[in-house]
């Protein structure tokens, strides 16, 4: 079984009145793991626990439940309510336990929650999210009229893969792409056929018009979900690294997306004259 977790996130909430400049209260929560990856056999059974630290001066109510998810094409989280019968959702086989509780300033709470893989489920790569949304412990169920309450909610994202489901990937696309204040990027589309998601590493290397390499890039480690497709942005620029200066540019691009061997790509970039 695998069972890699990924970081924590820190969950800054303003909590406001709209009727007059009312005080405002700020929630902070910490959260850990935000990425649960698993692998299971059809009929198994898992327990996992999220850990929450009330960071914050006050108490915090937090409520717990099973939620969908998917990507859009540029790798921005969607989210939904629970769809059991969607493809690929692990959401009926998910049970949280507490579903809500107060925790306390400075203190931790842990939420658990259980994954049973039917025992007729196919290989192939499930997933659902854990949902949590934070609020006072004493916010009115009932909102008043002239009263509002903005609630922050944060995921921990399931990944649920199911026997020995064989990976389908290919690049349909490779172009460079500018956006204002940002540096150019190499967009790799990648298109997910089979049953199971992979996640991309790699590199990438940008030459010169004499052909010589100048610039080495890191192709972002980020999943590409079944049966989908979507754009992977690669940097020419890391953060305080001056952008590449305007002319044209070829760059070779290797992907490892979880199959026998890697895809390679190429491209012509173009950095104008601004």
């Amino acid at each position: 079984m695998r069972v890699p977790g990924l970081g924590a996130a820190l969950v800054f909430v303003a909590i406001l009145g709209s009727g007059t400049a009312a005080a405002q209260d700020l929630l902070s929560i910490e959260v850990t793991p935000l990425r649960v990856e698993l692998t299971l056999k059809p009929g198994a059974l898992h327990t996992q626990a999220v850990t929450l630290k009330n960071e914050g001066p006050k108490a915090v109510r937090v409520r717990a439940r099973v939620d969908e998810w998917h990507l859009s094409r540029d790798g921005t989280p969607q989210f939904t309510f629970a769809e059991p019968a969607a493809p690929y959702s692990a959401s009926a086989w998910v049970r949280v336990n507490p579903p809500e509780q107060v925790i306390r300033p400075g203190a931790t709470a842990t939420v658990r929650f259980s994954t049973t893989v039917p025992a007729g489920a196919k290989d192939a790569g499930y997933r659902c999210a854990v949902m949590f949304e934070f609020e006072p412990p004493d916010a009115d169920p009932v909102a008043k009229t002239r009263e509002v309450t903005f609630r922050g909610r944060v995921a921990t994202l399931l990944y649920a893969t199911v026997g020995s489901p064989k990976a389908a990937v290919e690049l349909t696309d490779l172009d460079g792409r500018s956006l204002p204040n940002r540096a150019l990027e190499v967009v790799a589309t990648i298109k997910n056929t089979g049953p199971v998601h992979v996640r991309s590493r790699g590199s990438a290397v940008v030459y010169d018009a004499s052909g010589q390499p100048i610039r080495q890039l890191t192709v972002p480690n980020v999943p590409v979900l079944p049966e989908s497709e979507r754009e992977l942005a690669i940097p020419t620029s890391k953060e305080g690294e001056a952008p590449l200066a305007p002319g044209k540019y070829r760059v070779e691009v290797k992907l490892d997306l979880g199959l026998r061997e890697l895809i390679v790509g190429e491209t012509t970039i173009e950095v104008p004259v601004r």
